[in-house]
């Protein structure tokens, strides 16, 4: 089974995902069976920011005795053998937030694509925050080419649909977006994250809110997604 963790936003610091992070520990757990778990961080929306994985070596190793590891392509050559010898010993991938239309550029240039697919592929859970968890979709609600200025791009294709990130911060907007074009979309809170399966909606976790967006008919429909 295909499977990968859409989760809207909130601050990993700051402990703000924490239900999240727990279900990911508790699954990647489950997957590593005898063995130590093992979670392999993708920095790349961030310029491979290197805080940003410490922060997330915190989290994991300090509060959940998950080993991790990270994936850095920005700015040098990569051994593709020695790549794919960490995703290969991940039992989850976590894909940071950050500057989305960037990192999939980057994500093809440098062939990472290639093994982030061959994981999901083989039915390694993917998880990713913000940048990280709209990148799977048809279409993507984001800021990456102008910050501040929102509009949508397309994304990889895995999921069917489009999506917003941090939903309750941009509802107003991407409503208006979502009735002008008549779209169906799902709008996800931060503290919140939605869970696919083969690309269908399994369940919700978190804390935060995620929601079915309809503007098919001319007029807007909201439904919060419970599952």
């Amino acid at each position: 089974m295909k499977r990968i963790l859409a989760i809207g936003g909130g601050e990993l610091k700051n402990r703000e995902t924490i239900a999240i992070d727990t279900y990911l520990a508790e699954q990647a757990k489950k997957a590593a069976g005898d063995r130590r778990a093992c979670g392999l961080f993708i920095p790349t929306a961030s310029h491979d920011c290197m805080p940003y994985y410490n922060t997330f070596h915190k989290v994991y190793t300090g509060l959940f005795d998950i080993k991790t590891d990270v994936a850095l392509t920005v700015g040098r050559e990569v051994d593709r053998e020695k790549m794919r010898a960490k995703f290969e010993r991940a039992d989850f991938l976590y894909v940071g937030g950050g500057d989305t239309v960037f990192m999939l550029e980057s994500w093809k240039e440098s062939g990472l694509l290639d093994f982030i697919r061959e994981a999901y592929d083989r039915g390694t859970l993917v998880a990713g925050l913000s940048a990280g968890a709209i990148c799977w979709f048809e279409e993507m609600y984001s800021d990456s080419v102008v910050e501040g200025e929102y509009a949508m791009y397309p994304g990889l294709g895995w999921i069917k649909g489009k999506i917003s990130p941090h939903y309750n911060e941009r509802m107003l907007d991407f409503d208006e977006i979502v009735l002008y074009n008549r779209l169906r979309a799902w709008g996800i809170e931060n503290g919140a994250a939605l869970e696919f399966h083969d690309g269908e909606p399994a369940r919700k976790i978190g804390d935060g809110k995620v929601y079915d967006l309809d503007g098919t008919d001319g007029s807007l429909v909201r439904r919060e997604y419970k599952a």
